[in-house]
This record gives C-alpha cells, sequence and structure tokens, in this order.
C-alpha cells in the first residue's frame, strides 16, 4: 500500500521558518541594535513575509491549503488577513481585464469619468502617487486605505458574504492581538517603530508592483519582465518576472529565473518586449516622474 506523503517544496518552508525566527529575534533582541537599523531590518523582514504570502496564496510550500495556512498562521505583516489578500488576489489573476479598474482589484487605473470629477487636490495626490518616490512615500496609505474601504463596503452591502469577511477580519485581529501581546510582554522596542518598520516594508514591495502591469489592447502585453535577479528580486521572491509568474503561477519561486532563461525569447514577444533590465532603470526613470496617466486608456469608462 503506498502511503500518502505531503510533499514539501523545501526552500519555500525554509524560507517561512526563517521570517518567523528573524521576527521573534528582532522582538526578543532587538534592543541590542540602534533603533534605525532594527527598524530597516524588521521592515525587509515585513517585505519577504509579504512575498511569501504571495507564494504561499499560489499553492506552496505543499498542495495542502490548510497546511499552507497554518504554517503562516501568524500575520507578523500585519496589514491585510490573509483570506481576503488570497481572494482578492486570485480575482486578479482570474480576471479576463486585467488593470480594469473595475475588474482588477489591484489595478492603480481610475476610470476615466472618475479622474475627470476628481478635484484637483486629490488628482495631484494621485499622480504623485505614479512616481516611484510617490508610491513608496505614499502608496502603502493609499494602497491600505482603499482595501479598507472596499471590506467595509463589502460588509455593509453584501449579505451573501458579509459573514465570511467577518469571520476572516476577526481571526485576524485576534492573531494580531495575540501578536501584541507578545511584543508587549517580550519586547522593548516602542510600538512606534513596529508600526515604521511595518509601513517601510509595504513601501518596499510597492517598488515590485509599481508597474508589474500596463494598460495594453493585448492582454499578453499588460505584465512586465524585469530581467535583473539582483538582491532586490530575491526579497519579491522573483515575481521581477511577472510575466513568467502570471502565464505560469504554479511555478515556484526559486524556478522563476531558470525557466525565464530556458523560454527568454517566448517572453520578451509575449508581451511585446514589455522589458526592463532592472529595478535601477526603473529607480531613474519614475522615481521623480508620473509612469504615465492614473486614468485608464480605454475599456469602460464608468
Amino acid at each position: 500500500m503506498q502511503k500518502n506523503i505531503v510533499k514539501i517544496e523545501l526552500p519555500t518552508l525554509a524560507l517561512i521558518i526563517t521570517s518567523y525566527a528573524i521576527w521573534a529575534l528582532l522582538v526578543l533582541f532587538g534592543h541590542i541594535l540602534p533603533i534605525i537599523i532594527w527598524v530597516m531590518i524588521f521592515a525587509l523582514n515585513v517585505t519577504l513575509f509579504l512575498s511569501i504570502t504571495h507564494e504561499v496564496i499560489h499553492g506552496h510550500p505543499t498542495r495542502n491549503p490548510l497546511l499552507n495556512r497554518l504554517l503562516l498562521l501568524f500575520p507578523i505583516g500585519w496589514m491585510f488577513p490573509y483570506e481576503r489578500f488570497r481572494d482578492t488576489h486570485m480575482q486578479h489573476h482570474e480576471t479576463e481585464e486585467l488593470t480594469d479598474p473595475f475588474d482588477d482589484p489591484e489595478t492603480w487605473y481610475y476610470p476615466r469619468m472618475t479622474h475627470e470629477r476628481m478635484n484637483m487636490a486629490i488628482r495631484s495626490v494621485l499622480t504623485f502617487n505614479n512616481t516611484l518616490f510617490g508610491r513608496m512615500l505614499i502608496g502603502p496609505a493609499i494602497s491600505t486605505l482603499r482595501f479598507y474601504i472596499n471590506e467595509l463596503n463589502l460588509i455593509l452591502t453584501n449579505k451573501a458574504i458579509r459573514g465570511y469577511i467577518l469571520r476572516v477580519w476577526g481571526l485576524h485581529l485576534v492573531l494580531c492581538g495575540l501578536l501584541i501581546l507578545f511584543i508587549a510582554n517580550f519586547s522593548s522596542i516602542p510600538f512606534l517603530a513596529y508600526a515604521s518598520a511595518v509601513y517601510l516594508g509595504v513601501s518596499v514591495l510597492l517598488v515590485r508592483t509599481f508597474l508589474e502591469h500596463q494598460a495594453a489592447e493585448d492582454h499578453s502585453e499588460r505584465t512586465v519582465i524585469i530581467e535583473k535577479c539582483c538582491p532586490l528580486a530575491f526579497l519579491f521572491l522573483y515575481n521581477n518576472l511577472h510575466a513568467v509568474h502570471h502565464e505560469k503561477p504554479g511555478i515556484a519561486w526559486y524556478e522563476l529565473p531558470k525557466f525565464y532563461r530556458k523560454n527568454i525569447g517566448h517572453f520578451r514577444n509575449l508581451n511585446n518586449h514589455y522589458v526592463y533590465t532592472s529595478y535601477g532603470e526603473i529607480f531613474r526613470k519614475y522615481f521623480l516622474t508620473p509612469k504615465e496617466e492614473i486614468a485608464h486608456p480605454f475599456l469602460r469608462d464608468g
């Protein structure tokens, strides 16, 4: 009789253990570090944890969703409940209209008519948010507020999933509360430092998402490739090769670079050379320059 063995991808499991271990060490012994260094290390670990969360959502390190969820039980990234992040991200993958403001929950575009009705102050803020500097500075606040408003709207208006969303948020808040109790009892780091580090961690993650999708008539041309697999790309678990991930979302993070190299011509042609050499190139081009208009150039106006 063949035994039912759960296959585990060891590199991803090792990352999960490492991320939690770094968190615990920083909570318990972080007082020995200068506070700025502590915030930077904690922030980068938040970025890594959020990248791991994305990996787990796509069926890693096992093919058992419940086991994967338990491996990532405590939300040391704090900002979003795992289940709701999973729901909206899978909607992002499944939509036929990637980047459309009505169908893609992860888009940064706005319907053109909505854009035209905005007052100048809001439009200026959102245009600044379309520079890389702006995305890193205010992007975490905008994306978090937008997510929370959408969640509240669903709770108030959608009876079919109201109970589910409330249960998910209830679990998330309980788990966050346990983490806060642990911090309060075992850490001398100011809570403001924790909040700052989480914000900075999301800010670093938004470097990845800044231009990974563009509005294009051809669906296959909407997803970017950033070719250089640098330390920052590792922190993003190689989702710099985002067109590869969207075409083959089941490939584990550590297999993406090799798969891209073997199929480099295919992916460059597939997205019509929506390709950047490195994140350095993106910083040079867009740090203070908006990458494009915030109004979606086509599809529905709304």
